[in-house]
């Protein structure tokens, strides 16, 4: 369906992730791969979905001289708990320390969309609830040891096995948890194509 719609668009996705590039497969929309290095630096004042406005924005500025029919598409994701956000981890002694903060307690997830043309410029985020249960010692090592999530914001991917075993309940989007708010993209590209 939405191929219909974006027929007369270039979409451009500034996404190394699997699991994004997967999303917009399944939503049906033909598109590149054009991922730019950007030093992901923040101003430390920003909070929750203002960091995550911030460095799909940022991405965003790496690419120049778009046309009126290109849409660059870039996105940033956070987990943010105790008022701070929780990035991915540099290697398994912060890994476990992060899930062993996520244990036992709920936590939020922000993921933000930018859109960027020649004529303009739109950014939507997402926020979704995540709640653990009590994670052993034994979980978190047989985790990060068999699915080394060293890639991901919190050090977790809510699809694999400590999703299966740990997650307690969520409130919002599952597939925001997963990097994408996939209904707010699909919603945002129908209203830019039909504007």
């Amino acid at each position: 369906m939405l191929k219909h719609y974006l027929k007369n668009y270039n979409i451009i996705l500034a996404s190394g992730s699997p699991r994004r590039q997967n999303f917009f497969k399944e939503l049906d929309i033909n598109y590149t791969i054009d991922v730019r290095p950007v030093d992901e630096v923040y101003p430390h004042t920003l909070k929750a979905e203002e960091i995550t406005n911030y460095l799909s924005k940022l991405k965003a500025n790496a690419f120049k001289n778009l046309s009126e029919k290109d849409i660059l598409i870039t996105s940033d994701t956070i987990v943010w708990k105790d008022d701070k956000p929780i990035e991915k981890p540099s290697n398994k002694e912060e890994a476990i320390k992060m899930l062993k903060n996520l244990s036992d307690d709920y936590h939020e997830v922000y993921t933000s969309v930018c859109f960027t043309s020649k004529g303009f410029q739109k950014t939507v985020y997402d926020v979704t609830k995540v709640w653990f249960k009590a994670l052993t010692e034994e979980e978190i090592n047989y985790y990060l040891d068999n699915y080394k999530p060293f890639d991901k914001a919190g050090s977790y991917g809510i699809q694999e096995w400590i999703g299966y075993i740990g997650i307690q309940k969520i409130e919002g989007c599952y597939f925001n948890v997963m990097g994408l708010p996939t209904r707010l993209v699909y919603k945002t590209l129908i209203d830019i194509a039909t504007g």
